[in-house]
């Protein structure tokens, strides 16, 4: 499946165009990053988001990421000439792979959050969803150089559950940064997951603090890379 994002410019008439690939199978995720895309981008880029066939609706999982790898990168081959490339979600899936094939930039949401979030405090932690995300976000954290800085904690909640939303999720969301903040010292929180895009904004006025939407930053850092690729 996959969802034209246009938010002033067609791909025909856009001075930057940029491919998002949301790797997980549910269209509620690739809806809410098409909104991100929307939402930040400039009105001469434009935005292709796409998931693939078949991938498992939440990759929560080692399984779940073995499974929807090899789809990510096999939709990325079959999309070759933009000027950059974003994968949607808070892991390095097919990162790696794409830039052995790809010759425009290709962009990971952890890297690119971690790297606005340092700009904002000392101390940063990454809220995730479910617990079995956690192992692997910290190994990506200490391989960005950040682990001496960031902490992870996971709100207990799905990636198809966070993308519906609802008030329990919200109070999940609310526990958990506190809890950074509190108990890790956390000046700054980064949203780290494909299924909380739309949220940093009312978390951030709520508790005070920068909140960083990691597709948000990633959808940002891809059309700085694009403009420097294409000079425009």
């Amino acid at each position: 499946m996959d969802t034209a994002v246009s938010p002033r410019a067609t791909e025909q008439t856009a001075l930057r165009r940029i491919l998002v690939v949301n790797p997980n199978g549910n269209p509620e995720v690739t809806r809410l990053v098409s909104d991100a895309a929307t939402g930040v981008l400039d009105r001469a880029t434009s935005a292709r988001v796409l998931h693939p066939e078949g991938s498992p609706r939440s990759i929560e999982t080692r399984a779940d990421r073995a499974v929807a790898e090899p789809l990510a990168i096999d939709l990325l081959s079959r999309h070759p000439g933009y000027d950059a490339y974003v994968m949607a979600c808070f892991d390095d899936i097919a990162v790696s792979g794409g830039r052995r094939f790809l010759e425009a930039p290709i962009v990971c949401a952890a890297e690119a959050a971690i790297s606005v979030a340092r700009l904002f405090a000392p101390r940063i932690a990454i809220v995730t969803t479910v617990d079995t995300m956690v192992p692997g976000i910290r190994a990506l954290v200490a391989a960005l150089g950040a682990g001496d800085i960031c902490t992870v904690r996971a709100a207990g909640i799905g990636v198809a559950s966070a993308a519906a939303g609802g008030a329990e999720i919200s109070r999940k969301l609310d526990a958990t940064i506190q809890d950074a903040r509190n108990f890790d010292g956390a000046g700054a929180i980064i949203l780290g997951s494909g299924g909380l895009p739309g949220r940093a904004r009312a978390l951030s006025a709520r508790h005070g603090i920068p909140v960083i939407d990691s597709i948000e930053a990633a959808l940002t850092m891809a059309e700085v890379a694009a403009r420097l690729r294409t000079g425009q």
